[in-house]
């Protein structure tokens, strides 16, 4: 990775650090998911996974680390890369396309972190029913923070797109 691409990965998690900091009294309403989506579209899945890690980390330095961390770095890697891979081989995707992959993103965060969850020992399925109605207020801030975000983070995305060609 070249320097600016690392310092708009950096400022991205700046953004996603302070939006999830910020909101942390909101119940599953931040702008992680939605922003690690952008940058796994715009920049690559390589990107996404590194943002996610950044992100996750330096968030729960100050909201509280814990074996947790690891699933919520290896859930938003994943929903990353499919936004990378989707970048890669589909990048004329409409915005209310981006928009529903945030809303399933939203839900399958929810599912992941569920399944770790009964790895450790805690019933599915009463986990999984009670933990849903965040799932839905994520799955709803995704695609609300994909269509604000998105003309904004798009411009600074096509300009990097263009300098790394030049350069």
């Amino acid at each position: 990775m070249k320097t600016y691409k690392l310092t708009l990965i950096a400022m991205l998690a700046a953004l996603a650090v302070t939006g999830r900091i910020a909101m942390g009294h909101l119940p599953n309403i931040q702008p992680v998911t939605a922003i690690v989506i952008m940058t796994g579209f715009w920049l690559g899945p390589l990107a996404a996974v590194f943002m996610a890690f950044l992100t996750t980390f330096l968030s729960n330095v100050i909201l509280g680390m814990g074996i947790w961390s690891i699933w919520q770095i290896v859930s938003w890697s994943v929903i990353g890369l499919v936004a990378g891979l989707i970048g890669k081989y589909w990048p004329s995707i409409p915005l209310w396309g981006l928009a529903c992959y945030g809303f399933l993103s939203g839900i399958l965060f929810g599912l992941m972190i569920s399944i770790t969850m009964y790895t450790a020992g805690q019933p599915f399925w009463g986990y999984y029913a009670a933990g849903l109605p965040m799932d839905i207020n994520h799955a709803i801030a995704n695609t609300v923070f994909i269509f604000l975000l998105s003309p904004v983070l798009g411009t600074l995305f096509t300009r990097y797109q263009k300098r790394h060609v030049l350069n």
